[in-house]
């Protein structure tokens, strides 16, 4: 058996699974410390995968700030090797659309991949989400994983452990000078500035939108909080289409300066691209992404981007190719039941 030490105040996280690797210890998480020791960990990942994520101190301190089902100090393991940590996993849970979903996400230092210790930490987060379960109504209860196409061991990890794949999520990009059609909005609409107190009634109009949406799961307030304070949170680059006083429909651009200047490239992104009900099937979607494309290029940016559920209902990836994107990097979705 692993030797395994107590963190003072924590009880001993228990790895039944846990591969004979010599000095292999484990351990919960100890607060504001371990954020930098994630972020090195992520980033070493991202560069073995060929990944393009950016994580930050900060970004880690406000996404902890904003947990929801998640205890990190029960609902985190970290492993370590003679004292230095080379994994981490974390789980939560959500309600949404048709069943429960609970999440076990992990990430192991790509030095200390394929002895392992991946599966004795899925495992262990599995167990722990099961004990969660119990503890919610009856009803469809399934574990989600994602992953890209490019992160081999991740497929293979989660097929050995019973993943199906049930989804696929891709990233979309296009060369700024493509040619773009006319789209004007539809009549009565107009975009204008977002001013602060608007923030909320995007934000409200864009859930609402999302109702419609696979794997939907409603949103709490420090979601809403959490959104502002991130790090490409820039209004001021949004796209909101209002009739009167009411959100008609939205193209929520942001570019990240981090990202661009790493990866020396020079693209804006389109996060959100949603229409409100009332409004769908008038084209207001195509006129704003245009209109956020051309915006972009006035800002001397050399590409766009954007994400699309390859299933999604409302055709979105028809407009999108027809706008000129060509799929990027897949990401998939993979289910279990409980």
């Amino acid at each position: 058996m692993n030797r395994q030490t107590i963190t003072e105040g924590q009880s001993l996280p228990a790895v039944p699974d846990a591969p004979p690797i010599p000095g292999l210890t484990f351990r919960r998480f100890r607060g504001e410390p371990d954020y930098p020791v994630m972020v090195a960990i992520l980033d070493a990942c991202n560069d073995a995968d060929g990944l393009e994520y950016i994580n930050t101190v900060a970004d880690m301190a406000s996404l902890f700030a904003h947990l929801k089902n998640c205890d990190p100090y029960r609902d985190m393991l970290f492993a370590e090797v003679y004292g230095e940590t080379v994994a981490f996993s974390r789980v939560w849970w959500e309600e949404a659309s048709p069943a429960w979903y609970y999440i076990p996400l992990g990430f192991v230092h790509p030095a200390w991949r394929r002895k392992g210790l991946g599966m004795a930490m899925l495992r262990y987060g599995e167990t722990r989400l099961r004990e969660a379960a119990r503890e919610h109504p009856a009803g469809e209860k399934r574990f989600r994983v994602w992953t890209t196409d490019k992160e081999y061991g991740a497929w293979a990890l989660f097929t050995q452990a019973g993943y199906e794949p049930v989804r696929h999520y891709i990233e979309m990009t296009r060369p700024i000078d493509a040619p773009l059609p006319n789209a004007p909005l539809p009549a009565g609409l107009d975009v204008r500035p977002v001013a602060p107190e608007q923030y909320r009634a995007v934000w409200d109009a864009k859930e609402e939108a999302r109702q419609d949406h696979w794997g939907y799961a409603p949103t709490t307030d420090a979601d809403f909080e959490r959104w502002t304070e991130t790090r490409t949170f820039a209004p001021h680059l949004w796209k909101v289409a209002w009739d009167g006083e009411q959100v008609a429909g939205m193209a929520l651009n942001h570019l990240d300066e981090e990202q661009n200047a790493r990866y020396h490239r020079r693209r804006g992104r389109t996060q959100y691209v949603f229409v409100r009900r009332p409004w769908r099937r008038r084209g207001l979607a195509r006129a704003l992404l245009v209109q956020s494309i051309e915006m972009f290029k006035a800002m001397g940016m050399a590409e766009t981007a954007l994400g699309v559920d390859t299933q999604n209902p409302s055709g979105a990836l028809k407009l999108y190719e027809s706008l000129g994107y060509q799929e990027g990097r897949r990401h998939t979705f993979f289910d279990k039941k409980l």
